[in-house]
């Protein structure tokens, strides 16, 4: 059996065991290293890009099932996007155009299938980005990207309020996965430290203002009665750090973030040290 192929066997028993992802592009790049037409472009190497393009899309073909199997493994999403990565890098642009165009359906198709897969949305900011690139390169931008964009903020928005009812029923529930699913699509109103945009590309700064302080004036309310929950305080202080991010002033007052991290100190005292070192660095 061929190296690739017992790596392919290794992969379908643990896809958790990222050295031998690494091991797989060790293989693939030595490959593709000789494969590749000398000069892009040129129609006598047009049997080499099909060459490089059929063992990328053999590749992505492979990790389908992983995917389907293992929907939130990092290391699978992580390969699938160097992949395509090196189809950028090798292939005519109007073929990887369309690669990453096929991707994008595929990440939505799978989105639908499970809403909650972290992974999969922060992959699916990956595969926009390039697409905008490659169209800013081919000098094709549309407003499709923007208009499909839209529709995922209107569906993000819709999901928040679908998070924030239920957590109304049960805020101190030993259930954590709706605050952590709460937090990440809160989190896309943060802006990106790189300079690209979030999932939400289509609101202002203003607009995110507002509802961001939606979200304080309801967790606020939700505090009502809930006070022993920490998730209610930690996301709190979450949000009014997004909101002093986007407009340099924090929404609530100063002694109001005091308050709730000392209600933090209380409840999670095993994070004592964390609750501290956030104190520090929001008010240094």
């Amino acid at each position: 059996m061929d190296v690739l192929g017992m790596t392919t066997q290794l992969l379908e028993m643990n896809p958790e065991y990222f050295t031998i992802w690494n091991y797989r592009r060790l293989l693939l790049r030595s490959f593709f290293g000789k494969t590749s037409p000398s000069t892009p472009g040129v129609e006598a190497d047009s049997t080499k890009y099909d060459v490089i393009q059929r063992y990328i899309t053999e590749d992505l073909g492979f990790l389908l099932p992983l995917l389907r199997k293992f929907p939130k493994c990092y290391w699978i999403w992580n390969y699938r996007f160097w992949l395509l990565a090196q189809a950028t890098r090798l292939l005519p642009s109007s073929i990887v155009y369309q690669m990453w165009q096929k991707e994008l359906s595929l990440v939505g198709k799978m989105l639908t299938l499970d809403s909650r897969n972290f992974h999969g949305w922060g992959y699916r900011r990956q595969v926009v980005s390039a697409l905008e690139e490659l169209s800013v390169a081919m000098g094709s931008m549309t407003n499709s990207m923007t208009e499909d964009e839209f529709a995922y903020t209107t569906k993000m928005i819709e999901k928040l309020e679908l998070v924030q009812r239920a957590l109304w029923a049960d805020p101190d529930s030993k259930d954590q996965s709706l605050w952590f699913y709460h937090q990440y699509l809160i989190s896309n109103f943060k802006p990106s430290p790189t300079g690209n945009e979030s999932v939400m590309l289509d609101l202002s700064n203003e607009d995110k203002l507002v509802y961001l302080k939606t979200q304080v004036e309801d967790l606020l309310e939700m505090l009502q009665g809930a006070e022993t929950s920490k998730w209610i305080y930690q996301r709190l202080i979450e949000l009014s750090i997004m909101s002093k991010s986007l407009d340099g002033r924090w929404p609530v007052k100063v002694a109001d973030l005091e308050a709730w991290i000392s209600k933090l100190l209380e409840l999670d005292p095993l994070r004592k040290g964390r609750w501290q070192d956030l104190r520090k660095q929001m008010f240094p």
